[in-house]
């Protein structure tokens, strides 16, 4: 997908981002959009732009809102990449930070939300393989089992 192919809202938003923090986020963005599995669908959620499960596909969920998968967003003092499918203590959580750590980046991470201000603090290939490793079939596994 091309940039001129973007929600123009998505557009918007990334170009709205100044300096080497838009430039950071621009690429975190094209790195996420390049490994997604086919399936998920960009939208602009949550005042930002992300890959969810479209309600067609998989409607019960528990806010009739379509599941996240992964957004990124501009915050004031940083950027986040939220990874919806790296749910504390899940295994591909687990091979996450460790795949990072051994890189000896400093992993500035809550729950699901990766936070970086410059690309020197991201490994892009993680991240790609990370995206890329979940399709929506698991996704939706994964969300059905904690719910249970």
């Amino acid at each position: 997908m091309s940039i001129e192919a973007l929600p123009p809202v998505v557009e918007e938003y990334l170009a709205g981002v100044p300096g080497e923090r838009g430039e950071s986020l621009r690429v975190v963005f094209d790195t996420v959009r390049d490994a997604m599995p086919n399936g998920y669908e960009l939208v602009f959620s949550y005042g930002m732009p992300g890959w969810v499960v479209p309600l067609d596909r998989y409607p019960d969920t528990y806010n009739s809102h379509p599941l996240a998968y992964t957004s990124v967003g501009a915050q004031k003092q940083y950027n986040s990449l939220y990874l919806m499918g790296c749910a504390t203590g899940s295994a591909q959580d687990l091979a996450f930070r460790e795949a990072w750590t051994a890189t000896g980046l400093k992993l500035n991470m809550g729950k699901s939300c990766l936070r970086f201000r410059t690309l020197a603090d991201v490994d892009l290939g993680i991240i790609a393989r990370t995206v890329a490793a979940t399709s929506v079939d698991q996704f939706i596994e994964t969300y059905e089992r904690s719910r249970r």
